[in-house]
């Protein structure tokens, strides 16, 4: 199918929500002008690539974070890409230069800083492992040259730790209860709630390190080869490949663009890798480099009692499966206020700023959500229909879905670290931060919530809610009956009118980064999801 496109600028709209436009400019993922443009013949070229390229963000899982403005489709200078198309043709022939919005994919990965919390922890982890190694390499680290498989397995003990949210849910729980208290200086608030938002830098600069000392530790063994096994050779070989295959996974573009792949090889490569680690140390616990043999009766058990790698296995055991033990299909009572949203209600009252897990398939999708709740009997989910999984609540709404019993905490949370707050919301992102809304905390907080078509998409209730909020608190911009604002400038001022300490803010990626900057550059400490945060 060919479609000439029309002057105005041309924003291209994945079934996300989240808009794409071509850009003329060195950016990665704009198309570039051809030098044949401008002959008598030329024809617009059929793009495949781009459909592949727009399929693949269709894929991305969608997230609580990423919470966009409603695109007007009606507006002629917008075309929205269905994911049903098999070609799209473009010609950037008028397309503005003045007119450059960036991908959301070039946000995420390009926009974010050089010198981010994340980033600064990810080189951390990875620079004092890489110091260890090269100590270690030249004899001045015996231990670890000894046992460089035991630094891996750490590596990997710690990367757990990161992920466990059961762990993650009470050092969040201390953080507010040490900290939130008015006495503390504004800055180690801050710096504490920067630090536990970009734990996943940890996360990544342990997993990169534990292959670099796994790689390490396998090179010494083959130098070593008439006093070793080829059995252990083999099993630390097979674990190497199944978490480089994971970090690879991992890496930001393809999990960008491939987020439900991304998220069964992390699973299931590393349910492999565990079991293998299993194998690994018993193993090399029963191993004889003497006489090049294993003894698997006489004194193992007390072997590996001994051996620290057999708990370090046991610990990354314990924090894989606890999660897994509340896993549970429950009834779920589902409503769609519109086509655009549906409201998944669950037993059982939940404090503010916490966030929950929903599943169709609990071993191949998990999906988040802030959690709707005014402490008291339920709580629900606004679910908006913008992705594969969303939609279908709202067109097959299911009778049961899987979720885990361990709610997590996450940025939303730290609000009750501090004393008075501006939360900053577009669209369904206003859901995290109803329940601060509907049951007391201790923070006092404001509210900048812009969507469009509040009742019509989101639903009377959603609308009672907000606007049951004492009015010289709460600032609701509805775009469908007044325009497009400046999120940004509004943040800014509104921050200043109330005097708050901090503004958190749940929008999609460049608009929590243009919130954030806006507050950041006028003095006013802001916070919003980063990437893997």
């Amino acid at each position: 199918m060919e479609n000439v496109m029309e002057s105005p600028p041309i924003r291209f709209s994945s079934c996300r929500g989240i808009s794409f436009e071509i850009k003329p400019h060195g950016d990665p993922f704009a198309i570039p002008k051809s030098a044949k443009e401008d002959e008598p013949n030329f024809r617009p070229l059929s793009i495949s690539y781009w459909n592949m390229l727009q399929r693949s963000f269709s894929k991305a899982s969608s997230s609580s974070h990423f919470c966009d403005l409603d695109l007007d489709i009606h507006d002629p200078s917008y075309y929205v890409v269905d994911e049903e198309l098999v070609d799209v043709v473009v010609t950037d022939r008028k397309l503005p230069r003045k007119s450059k919005k960036p991908s959301r994919l070039s946000v995420i990965l390009l926009d974010q800083g050089l010198f981010t919390v994340y980033k600064m922890l990810f080189m951390f982890c990875f620079a004092l492992n890489v110091v260890g190694l090269v100590l270690a390499a030249t004899g001045h680290f015996p231990c670890a040259r000894n046992r460089a498989a035991l630094f891996s397995i750490a590596n990997i003990f710690f990367l757990t730790l990161c992920r466990s949210e059961a762990l993650l849910r009470a050092v969040f729980w201390a953080a507010v209860k040490i900290l939130g208290r008015s006495w503390v200086p504004i800055r180690i608030k801050t710096a504490a709630t920067s630090l536990l938002q970009s734990l996943g830098g940890i996360h990544s600069g342990c997993g990169v390190s534990s292959v670099a000392w796994l790689i390490y530790s396998l090179v010494l063994t083959l130098n070593d080869w008439p006093h070793t096994s080829f059995e252990i050779v083999a099993v630390a070989s097979a674990i190497l490949s199944f978490i480089s295959f994971s970090c690879l996974a991992a890496f930001p573009v393809l999990r960008h663009l491939y987020h439900n792949v991304f998220e069964r090889i992390h699973r299931f490569a590393g349910w492999a890798a565990l079991g293998l680690l299993w194998a690994f140390v018993i193993l090399t616990t029963s191993h004889d480099s003497k006489t090049a043999s294993y003894n698997f009766q006489d004194g193992i058990a007390l072997k590996l009692v001994k051996s620290q790698e057999f708990w370090f296995t046991v610990a990354i055991t314990v924090l894989i499966i606890l999660p897994w033990l509340t896993v549970r299909k429950v009834a779920v009572n589902l409503s769609s206020p519109s086509d655009h949203a549906s409201i998944v209600r669950f037993a059982g009252g939940v404090k503010p700023g916490i966030l929950g897990r929903i599943s169709p398939s609990p071993l191949s999708e998990w999906h988040a959500f802030g959690i709707i709740s005014d402490g008291k009997t339920e709580h629900m989910m606004l679910c908006g229909a913008v992705g594969d999984f969303t939609k279908s609540l709202v067109s097959k709404p299911p009778s049961h879905l899987w979720v885990r019993g361990v709610h997590f905490a996450g940025l939303p949370y730290l609000v009750n670290m501090y004393d008075r707050v501006l939360l900053v919301a577009t669209g369904s992102g206003i859901c995290v931060f109803l329940s601060f809304l509907l049951q007391p905390c201790r923070a006092d907080v404001r509210v900048l919530w812009v969507a469009k078509g509040i009742e019509h998409n989101f639903g009377q209730e959603i609308k009672d809610m907000a606007t049951r909020y004492p009015k010289e608190k709460m600032i609701i911009h509805d775009t469908a009956s007044m325009g497009r604002p400046n999120v940004s400038k509004m943040s800014v001022e509104a921050a200043k009118k109330w005097g708050v300490e901090v503004v958190i803010v749940t929008s999609n990626p460049e608009g929590s980064r243009d919130v954030v900057n806006a507050c950041k550059g006028v003095g006013i400490p802001a916070f919003g999801p980063v990437w893997d945060s």
